[in-house]
């Protein structure tokens, strides 16, 4: 009996080379499907570590929580406004130092109308112009802080008491890395009024990218943060000071926070001239002072900490 060749039986040893040829088949389209899945993990890992983008709307209640309205009074009865976030530890906020560098009292109030008494000055750093302070059990979520140095051109947002309207939000760009006077700072376009002095910069992740510092005078919005990495050069579980003791080393030009809750001018421009003079140390200046129809000029090279 004859046997068409189209169907004739393989032989064995043919039949078991067919079978491997198949099995490797598969096994390397096995391969190349994990090789996809694994290169796909990976291009995608970047961008799960950077966190998910989030709508301004989102990024407020995200931060709120952790934000609160300081009132701080000094040593001669004096009434200021600020702004400070929870992070770092649990009861412990940041605000600017210039907010509370001479405090006697200090409460903060949360959005929810919760008001806290502030127990002690924690630690300090008036060269950035940072300070921690322990809240008496506040027991809120802490802010995270972004330690890495935002893109130029980023959004940024911040939240703080501008002109005491409490909690409010304003939003703009990432203007700018700066070195101002030997430090680094972030130049932010989001308009900051007094009253935002110590509030969080925050990215479009909803995290603390920076620490709203000041404004210059007869620009458009042309705003600084501290970097938020300054702030893990401080220590949460530092021994504390008493306001107290805060205010009885506190010099006689007072610099105010951004917002005097008697407000003037003057005062405001005393918390200006302060900064400048501070971060001015070692250059020569010339200061003219106007007394009546007098004026006197003063060229002097400025000692660190002359406006204490």
């Amino acid at each position: 009996m004859q046997i068409d060749n189209a169907v004739r039986p393989l032989p064995l040893r043919a039949l078991q080379n067919w079978l491997i040829e198949k099995r490797a088949g598969l096994n390397v389209s096995r391969r190349a499907t994990h090789l996809k899945l694994l290169l796909l993990v990976l291009i995608l890992i970047p961008c799960l570590s950077h966190g998910q983008t989030l709508k301004p709307e989102e990024i407020y209640q995200r931060i709120l929580p952790t934000v609160m309205t300081l009132h701080v009074q000094n040593a001669r009865g004096e009434n200021y406004i600020g702004t400070a976030f929870l992070a770092l530890d649990k009861n412990v906020a940041v605000t600017a130092w210039h907010v509370v560098s001479d405090a006697a009292k200090v409460t903060a109030k949360f959005s929810d109308g919760r008001v806290v008494n502030v127990q002690q000055l924690i630690d300090k750093d008036e060269e950035h112009d940072i300070a921690l302070i322990r809240l008496d059990g506040a027991n809120r979520p802490e802010a995270t802080l972004s330690v890495a140095d935002p893109a130029v051109g980023s959004r940024a947002y911040v939240i703080g008491a501008p002109k005491g309207f409490d909690f409010s939000i304003t939003d703009g760009l990432v203007s700018q890395l700066q070195t101002i006077h030997g430090s680094e700072q972030y130049q932010v376009s989001c308009p900051i009024s007094g009253g935002n002095s110590g509030g969080p910069v925050v990215n479009e992740r909803g995290e603390v990218l920076g620490v709203a510092a000041w404004t210059q005078k007869d620009a458009q919005n042309l705003s600084f943060a501290i970097p938020a990495s300054f702030l893990t050069h401080l220590n949460p579980h530092h021994t504390p000071t008493p306001w107290s003791a805060v205010a009885a080393a506190s010099g006689k030009i007072s610099l105010l926070s951004a917002q005097s809750v008697n407000t003037s001018e003057p005062q405001r421009d005393i918390a200006d001239l302060k900064h400048f003079l501070n971060n001015s140390a070692g250059e020569r200046v010339t200061i003219t002072v106007t007394k009546g129809d007098g004026e006197k000029k003063f060229d002097v090279v400025l000692p660190k900490n002359f406006a204490r």
